[in-house]
This record gives structure tokens, sequence and C-alpha cells, in this order.
């Protein structure tokens, strides 16, 4: 069933009472006993992995019923994996050995402003159209297509190795920026950074897919909110659903003269990719069997669209802060090169522009 979900810092509760109806009363209770316990701490340098480290501070049912599916829906990872410092930078950050983790939520909730700016902005017509924009404004040559098989030192920048293997084209850069994948980007490494090659070598990713659907107006049920989000302890398949037409105002017109309500869904964790095998076919009615049981959904999409990204999520588990952290300096060390994306330090598209333009900034001596 759906409820309303509590305001916490990624699931870290900042009233117990929020959580009436959420958890069972054991869970509720267990978590109230989280406020009276020894402020935690965390040493400079030290990690834990958020599930473990939450789980004995509020009980199994907070880590299991809130914070992992936040996680989950930001990661596609599993909370007893993924690392607190890299994923909860906020909540690390505010652990001073004086509050409890409640008391830290609850300060962070109120020093919030009353009316909040979104926490996302969108483009119209999509944010995929940022990439295309920003070339057209740049007015450069975009190349795509083309496999990258070998980077090499020149005497002043970098040379590429492009193209099939039977007849490779080389090119010569003053500068080089992999925003490629972790494992890609260790391949091409390894020759020159190979301490950071093989952490790279190490981060490990998540499939996932994102489902579409387009729904006449007048056959939808009223729906509350904005989506919802699946604690996976409940065995459904999908861990997220957006109502897009609510919460992007274009999308809501895009609709508008067809009366057509589009929905968005996403399915796909760590290591879970057995369910990414089936046919688009077979993982709509997958998704609608979930809306079904979510929001008693009972007609068939006029039409859907399955958008799959194989190896889409890098998990960021124990330590990951501290092994990205020895990537981006040796890499520092190589004059005209730099690494970006969402391996080292976000995974959202704003982390990955942010990474992006420090990247360019390291690399573009007239910045």
């Amino acid at each position: 069933r759906m409820v309303p979900l509590p305001r916490t810092l990624m699931g870290v509760p900042a009233q117990t009472r929020s959580l009436v109806g959420v958890l069972s009363q054991a869970g509720v209770a267990r978590a109230a006993l989280e406020s009276r316990m020894t402020p935690p701490e965390l040493q400079p340098g030290d990690d834990a992995a958020v599930g473990a480290f939450l789980e004995d501070r509020f009980g199994r049912e907070v880590v299991d019923r809130l914070v992992e599916p936040l996680l989950g829906g930001v990661y596609a990872g599993h909370a007893r994996e993924l690392s607190l410092r890299a994923t909860m930078p906020r909540l690390v950050a505010a652990l001073d050995g004086r509050r409890s983790l409640t008391r830290i939520a609850a300060d962070a909730l109120a020093a919030a402003p009353a009316e909040p700016k979104p926490v996302f902005a969108g483009i119209v017509g999509g944010v995929g159209r940022l990439a295309a924009e920003t070339v057209r404004a740049a007015g450069v040559t975009v190349r795509t297509g083309s496999t990258v098989r070998a980077l090499g030192r020149t005497g002043t920048g970098w040379r590429l190795e492009i193209g099939p293997a039977s007849a490779p084209e080389f090119a010569e850069y003053d500068a080089v920026v992999l925003a490629t994948p972790a494992r890609p980007t260790a391949r091409l490494l390894a020759e020159h950074a190979p301490r950071a090659a093989h952490e790279l070598d190490r981060v490990e990713y998540a499939s996932m897919a994102v489902l579409t659907f387009a729904f006449a107006a007048r056959d939808l049920p009223a729906l509350a909110g904005s989506g919802f989000l699946t604690p996976p302890a409940d065995g459904h398949q999908v861990k997220a659903a957006t109502w897009s037409f609510r919460k992007w105002d274009w999308v809501r017109q895009a609709g508008a003269a067809e009366e057509l309500l589009m929905l968005r869904c996403s399915i796909g964790r760590h290591r879970e990719e057995a369910v990414l095998q089936r046919e688009d076919a077979d993982l709509v009615d997958v998704a609608l069997g979930d809306l079904t049981d979510a929001v008693g959904l009972s007609v068939r999409p006029v039409d859907s669209h399955v958008q799959r990204w194989g190896g889409g999520l890098p998990q960021y588990a124990v330590g990951h802060t501290e092994r990205m952290g020895s990537v981006l300096r040796e890499v520092a060390e190589l004059p005209g090169l730099a690494v970006c994306g969402a391996a080292y330090e976000g995974v959202g598209i704003a982390a990955c522009v942010a990474s992006g333009e420090r990247a360019a900034d390291r690399v573009a001596p007239w910045s």
C-alpha cells in the first residue's frame, strides 16, 4: 500500500512519530532508542556500510523500509554494501560526537527553507538536449561512434589509437579527458597510472531499465504525490515510479493535446540483472503489475518505451571516497590528462557536470 514518505535525511528520521504506519510498532520502538544512545562518531579516514551503520543505530526496519528504497533509487545498489562517506557526505560531515543521528536529521531539516526550491531542475524537451545544445553553443567538432583502443604519451601531449585493431587511426592532442566508465578508463590508464587503473578496475556497476508509459488521462486512477519508492524487502521489481506529468510541467503540456499523462518506472539493482534479460514486452508487463499493486491501475497504456542502461550506475563500495581520491591525485600528476564522470564524486547529472568542469579546468591552461 502507498504511505506518505516521512521527512528524513536520506532515510535518517528526524521524528520517530513520523514512522508510525511506515514501520511496525516494534520497528518504531526500536528506532526511538537511537536518540538515547551514545552519539555516533566516525574517525577521519574511516568508513562503514550505510546499512550496517544505520541498522546499529535505528534497527533493521529503518534500513529496509526507508534507507534501502532511497539509496536504491539513486544508486541501484544495496544499503548494506554502499559507502557511508560516499553516499551520505552531509550526514558524515555533521557527526560531532555530541548529537544523535535523530537530532542531526532534525537540525538539518529545520534549517531547510520553509518554501524550498525544487530539488531537481529540468529542461523543456528533456535533459538529453543539454549535450547537443552545449556542442552547438561551443561550436566544436564532436566525433562519435569511434572506439579509442589505446592512450599514449607524446613529447607534448597525448596520442589516441582509434578504430578497429585491423585498421587503426592515430590522432594527437594537447590534452585528453577520459569521461569513460571505470573499467575502460582503467585499461587506458594502465601504462600511465597503474595504481589508479587498479582501483578503477575494481569499481562494479549496476544495470537498470527505465520504462515510460503514456496513459489516456481518463483511464488513470487518482494518483497521490509525485510517485513512489519500493522497499526491496517487499519483493516487487519496480524500485521507483514517477508521475512525470506532475513532476515536470513541460511533460504535462506535451501530452495535453492528446489528453495523455506520462508515467515512468525503473527496474534493476546491482547483481539483480536477471530480470533485465526479459524482452521489452515482458518488462512492461512486470512494471504494470507492480503499478496495479501500488495504485490500483487496471488499464493498458496507449504507448510505452523501454530504455536499458547496461552498466549504467557505479557502485560506491565502502572506502570509495578514499580510493577515488587516490585515483584523482595520481592522474593529476600527468600533464594534460584528467578523468571525470559518475564513478568519482557523484552519480547525478549535476555531480557529473561538476566533475567534467573540474576536469576541463585541470587540462585547459587558459581557464
